[in-house]
């Protein structure tokens, strides 16, 4: 409503919808990391299933941008950070009109890329994960969880891997384990009680191959792997009824 009452005094549509939509998540994400503070338990991005939307990763920027271990990186940034990073990284916006778009000066917009810079640290994963490598590794976790396989898990492992568990206080689940044998034990007695009534399968989310529990019919939890060459160091399991909304709406 407010772009068709101003669209004929506007210069450039792309600086102005630019700066609306960006201020709009600034204030969006600040109010949401207030309502953070009263969150049950480890808080997790909302999973997006992808294999639907290819537009969303359709290149590799994109899909990196979407990646859910660099959506938790992001989580390091304050709302302005965050704003000033994706324009100039992602979206290769110049400083210039970064600057117009937030209502910060050109030399403070480039103190922000470069302090949001410091604080998410090196971005780039240590080792190149392929697509065929997350699909085989992510195939044989579900293996073996589902057949109780403790060893075959062990050796998925990293010895200092991170399980964290988003579920909002609303479903049983544990929070954060750190330990190799600790996971590896939870993630088997964890799901030992839903395999008589749960369907798992592998789906795209986020741009990448994630395990989706389903109980009749309706998505219960995704589990998602950061994979460190042909080890897993963290496991994460989005089971938050309202985060599946990406998920439902796939199955209607």
């Amino acid at each position: 409503m407010r772009w068709m009452q101003e669209a004929r005094e506007v210069q450039s549509s792309r600086a102005y919808l630019s700066t609306i939509v960006v201020r709009l998540c600034i204030n969006q994400l600040r109010s949401a990391r207030a309502q953070r503070e009263v969150y049950v338990g480890p808080w997790l991005p909302e999973p997006i299933a992808t294999d639907l939307r290819p537009e969303l990763v359709d290149t590799t920027v994109l899909a990196e941008s979407l990646s859910f271990a660099f959506l938790i990186m992001l989580e390091k940034l304050g709302p302005l950070e965050r704003a000033a990073f994706l324009l100039h990284e992602v979206f290769e916006y110049p400083y210039s009109e970064i600057a117009v778009i937030v209502g910060k000066s050109e030399a403070n917009c480039r103190q922000i890329f470069h302090r949001a810079q410091q604080h998410l640290g090196e971005r780039s994963p240590r080792f190149n994960v392929s697509p065929e490598q997350q699909e085989r590794i992510t195939d044989q976790f579900m293996r073996a969880s589902n057949g109780g396989d403790m060893q075959g898990l062990l050796s998925l492992l990293t010895e200092d891997i991170v399980f964290t568990g988003d579920s909002g206080g609303k479903v049983r689940l544990g929070h954060r384990v750190r330990g190799r044998d600790k996971v590896a034990r939870g993630s088997i007695a964890g799901l030992r009680p839903l395999l008589s009534i749960m369907q798992s399968r592998r789906e795209e989310v986020n741009g990448q191959p994630a395990i989706v529990g389903y109980v009749d019919g309706r998505p219960y939890g995704v589990l998602l792997l950061d994979i460190e060459g042909e080890r897993i160091r963290n496991i994460y399991i989005v089971a938050n009824p309202d985060k599946l909304r990406w998920l439902q709406n796939k199955t209607r």
